[in-house]
């Protein structure tokens, strides 16, 4: 067949799927373009108190009892502002906790964090690391996700060092409290990266792992 094809070039019908082809290609670029439009005209809001309670009351609603359901609920008292989409995370973190300069320099328990912020991935931790870096100061971070470091390389951090703020990811972030590796008895603020966004357009909360 591909010798025919090369002796007889003008019997080749190459060129009608070829054209099939950009067809299917351009096909798939508006269709990912009217995504895309519909995600911009749904702005994204900032998280509230209810949202979170929603979704423990959905999580737990199954197995647990009414009582239950009521003892997980959390005071209004127990969530700080949540970001209004102008600032940066730095500026951010300086405005919910003006005092964490003397928050952190108290710290003297290892296995635990002072802040825990969760997100959805191990790249957007690591942007997250470097978005708080004017907040942050002198204190230590340490990456709490799976990508490329072993839940025994964290354990062994956090039984011998000291750090103040751990940015990672729900799974690993769990994983670490079971085996009682991270201690939470001592933090006291978990911040959640509530609108970002992945690849498949999920924010951390759409994720049925989590």
């Amino acid at each position: 067949f591909f010798f025919l094809m090369c002796l007889q070039p003008t019997e080749c019908f190459l060129s009608q799927p070829e054209e099939e082809q950009e067809t299917a290609v351009k096909a798939k670029r508006r269709k990912k373009k009217k995504i895309s439009h519909i995600l911009q005209k749904s702005a994204p809001k900032p998280g509230v108190p209810v949202d979170l309670q929603n979704l423990l009351t959905q999580h737990f609603g199954e197995n647990r009892s009414v009582i239950e359901i009521e003892e997980l609920k959390l005071s209004d008292s127990c969530f700080l502002p949540a970001n209004d989409l102008t600032h940066s995370f730095s500026s951010y973190l300086k405005e919910i906790c003006p005092k964490w300069a003397k928050f952190w320099r108290n710290h003297t328990d290892k296995k635990s964090v002072v802040m825990l912020v969760l997100c959805s991935s191990a790249l957007r931790s690591l942007e997250l690391i470097k978005s708080m870096t004017a907040f942050k100061g002198d204190c230590r971070v340490i990456k709490l996700f799976a990508k490329h470091i072993k839940i025994k390389e964290q354990m062994n951090m956090l039984e011998k060092g000291m750090f103040h703020i751990g940015v990672g990811t729900p799974g690993r972030v769990k994983a670490l409290v079971e085996q009682d590796a991270l201690c939470l008895n001592s933090t006291k603020y978990i911040i959640l990266d509530w609108n970002w966004r992945d690849q498949k357009l999920r924010r951390m909360m759409d994720i049925p792992e989590v």
